[in-house]
């Protein structure tokens, strides 16, 4: 079979093939997939958010020092600021997927959210000046992170990472190999990726320097450079217009969803597999029998989701709780302890491309299946162990002097026991891991299992269970202060275990259903 023998939107003799001259159904000599380039838009939405995440984590990571150091903010208490800063930025990502499937539209929503983004981020730089009183800064610090960068990246969020998968044009395309095909589900892997290494790279050169600027400058400069770097982003995206694959806004879906399901209930046949295929073979209805499965599917991505919380209230620890531990251990006196999550960062883009170009390759070639029901159980193994030796890192702490567990009259916020921060590396790396099994494939997972009409909306979703992570960490805030942090460490690390049991016995099955989805829509 050759690759001329397709034309766009007619059935050759091989199969039906879509707008783009891919076939629709999986060829019946299909051995393996493996992914195609990356488009030239594809990396134009990679760069932007390459230089939206220097912004995010640029700042963020500064956020507990410069509350404990320059606004004078208890320790708890700058846990509690930072895990509800979170709560909203995970929080609006449902505003910003409803506003672009309602009104705007991906591109266009992604372009507001970011201005209103910079406004945020030059507001907190401005909270730094030292003219103004620890009062008035903290209360500029909270209006801009909480209602301008909460907002802004929130509503960025769940629009960019399903835009991204959009500029992969699917079906299956034949290459030179005998029963080896383009897979646009692979390439849709592959642009997961490399979206998320660069958020790393991104967060990688934004949390090198940026406390760095605030140490040799100021707080002001520091929050003032990933300003300018998020104006950089616009300049990058906003021009591409016309080389994006954009899809218009077909008007909120939830009411669409809503009456369906109605129907399939009201219409109940106790012979069919699922409920909602009493909403199928329906002439005149508003839905079609791909837009039924499509709801089928997202529901049970919605089930695998419910666990995601407790994923985040883990992994949001590297933000306040890990750089609170950081900075009671000895330190060069160049590192802040916050500079540390650069290991998070460096980790991650050194290895995803290893993985993509040698192990997932390694796996497919000898029909080793990976679904991600297994790389997600897999992430949340791996974050239990991260976190029982972040335990063992505090209970070594609170057993060194001089200051031992922190309790004493002596104690100031500068105070530190002989114990290197250089412990705290593994722990990092750990969590790095993590990420690439469990972060990606949720991303992933959202997109590839939604409708057209659901693919931002899903996604939204998926980002919304970090919100959940950062109401369970505000919980937990409250014992975040010296000695009752250990306890938490300790519970948490037992909750997790018990996630990832029952994570898996619940869908251990789907992996073998996302893998018998062979045709696109």
């Amino acid at each position: 079979m050759s690759e001329t023998n397709i034309e766009k939107g007619v059935v050759s003799s091989e199969g039906l093939v879509n707008e783009y001259g891919y076939f629709i159904e999986q060829p019946a000599d299909f051995e393996y997939g493996i992914p195609e380039a990356l488009s030239f838009s594809t990396w134009l939405v990679v760069a932007t958010e390459l230089c939206e995440r220097f912004n995010f984590y640029g700042s963020s990571l500064m956020f507990t020092t410069y509350m404990r150091g320059h606004l004078k903010v208890q320790k708890a208490r700058s846990v509690s600021i930072n895990r509800g800063f979170s709560f909203f930025a995970y929080f609006t990502t449902v505003l910003g997927a409803f506003i672009s499937d309602q009104w705007l539209g991906k591109y266009k929503t992604i372009t507001v959210f970011a201005s209103w983004y910079v406004i945020g981020t030059v507001l907190l730089a401005i909270s730094a000046l030292n003219s103004f009183s620890h009062s008035t800064g903290l209360a500029l610090f909270i209006v801009s992170t909480y209602l301008f960068i909460a907002f802004g990246t929130g509503g960025i969020k769940s629009n960019v990472s399903a835009f991204v998968a959009e500029q992969v044009k699917v079906g299956y395309r034949p290459t030179s190999t005998p029963g080896v095909y383009i897979d646009s589900r692979a390439t849709t892997e592959r642009a997961y990726r490399y979206f998320y290494w660069a958020i790393n790279l991104g967060a990688l050169v934004g949390m090198a320097l940026t406390p760095s600027l605030s140490t040799k400058y100021s707080y002001f400069v520091a929050y003032l450079v990933p300003a300018c770097v998020m104006v950089l982003g616009i300049i990058i995206f906003v021009p591409g217009y016309k080389l994006y694959i954009k899809k218009k806004p077909s008007g909120s879906v939830f009411g669409k969803v809503a009456r369906c399901m109605k129907y399939a209930r009201q219409n109940k046949n106790p012979e069919n597999s699922h409920w909602l295929d009493s909403a199928k073979g329906l002439k005149d209805a508003e839905w079609d029998d791909a837009f039924v499965d499509g709801l089928k599917r997202s529901i049970r991505a919605c089930k695998v989701f419910l666990f995601y919380p407790f994923y985040w209230a883990l992994y949001n620890n590297m933000s306040d709780n890990f750089i609170n531990q950081g900075m009671q251990m000895e330190r060069p006196s160049w590192l802040q302890a916050s500079q540390l999550n650069v290991v998070n960062s460096l980790f991650l883009v050194v290895t995803i491309p290893i993985f993509d170009y040698f192990l997932f390759p390694f796996l497919a070639k000898r029909g080793i299946f990976l679904g991600p029901i297994k790389r997600i159980t897999m992430g949340l193994w791996i974050v239990g162990i991260t976190f029982a030796y972040v335990t063992i890192i505090q209970r070594k702490l609170y057993n060194t002097a001089p200051f031992y567990n922190f309790t004493g009259d002596d104690v100031t916020d500068d105070s530190f026991n002989y114990i290197s921060i250089w412990l705290q590396i593994p722990a990092y790396i750990g969590m790095s891991i993590s990420e690439i099994f469990a972060s990606i494939t949720g991303l992933e997972y959202a997109f590839s299992q939604a409708p057209t009409e659901l693919k931002s909306v899903l996604s939204a979703l998926f980002l919304f269970t970090n919100c959940g992570g950062s109401l369970i960490g505000l919980v937990l805030s409250i014992w975040s202060g010296d000695p009752t942090v250990y306890y938490t460490f300790i519970a948490q690390t037992a909750l997790i275990v018990v996630i990832a049991v029952i994570f898996w016995f619940c869908f251990k099955h789907y992996d073998e259903e996302v893998r018998q989805q062979t045709s696109y829509n």
